[in-house]
Order: structure tokens, then sequence, then C-alpha cells
């Protein structure tokens, strides 16, 4: 098992940046496939960006394509999500999650673990 702790959220203009964090237990982080899934008000989780195990290759929903960035330190057991040019409608709870199974990334049934998600908040 993994346990996800998410980090770095809060509260930003329009425009702004913010780095998450995502820092996971165990050893075994390298053998989990990583995304960020985020949660708006009113409305339904939603992918935001994955990456592979050796963080090699990497997914994004083409709302954020350009945006974000999504990556891994697999020797400190994190992965990072870079939000640059934050706009109001980025606004959500952010969850980290990780997936031991196979399938897109860009589905949720894909995950097996989540953390507790942080808030983030893009003002106009």
């Amino acid at each position: 098992q993994v346990q996800l702790v998410e980090s770095g959220g809060g509260l930003v203009q329009a425009g702004g940046s913010l780095r998450l964090s995502c820092a996971a237990s165990g050893r075994t982080f390298s053998t989990y496939r990583m995304g960020w899934v985020r949660q708006a008000p009113g409305k339904e989780r939603a992918f935001v960006a994955g990456i592979s195990r050796r963080g090699d290759n990497t997914y994004y929903a083409d709302s954020v394509k350009g945006r974000f960035t999504i990556s891994r330190d697999n020797a400190k057991n994190t992965v990072y999500l870079q939000m640059n040019s934050l706009k109001p409608e980025d606004t959500a709870v952010y969850y980290c999650a990780a997936s031991a199974m196979y399938g897109s990334l860009r589905l949720q049934s894909a995950y097996g673990y989540w953390g507790q998600g942080t808030q983030v908040t893009v003002s106009s």
C-alpha cells in the first residue's frame, strides 16, 4: 500500500503560479504510476495530469496542457504539479492518486490510492 499527502495549495491571483507536492509513504513509490485529479465546486472529479513510473511519459487534460507540468522524483517519493498561468476555472480541490493497475491514467478507475486533497483557489 501507499499513503499520499498533498501540500502546496492556497490562494493565488489569476495569472499566478503554484506548485503542488504529493509525498508518498513506502519504499515502492517507483512502482506506481501517478496522477493528479481535481474536483471543482459542484462538479465531478476530473483528470488533470498523469505520469509514468519512471517519469518518461506524461499526460494532460486539454484544459491544462501548456500551463501545468507533472513531474516526479522517485528518490524523494514525491510527485509534483507545477501550475502556471492559473485561471479562476482552475479553482478546485486537487487530489494526488497512485495507480498500480493497467489502464488509462485519464480514468479514475485506474487509481487505487488517493490523498486527502489540497485546495487551490484562483481569484480573478
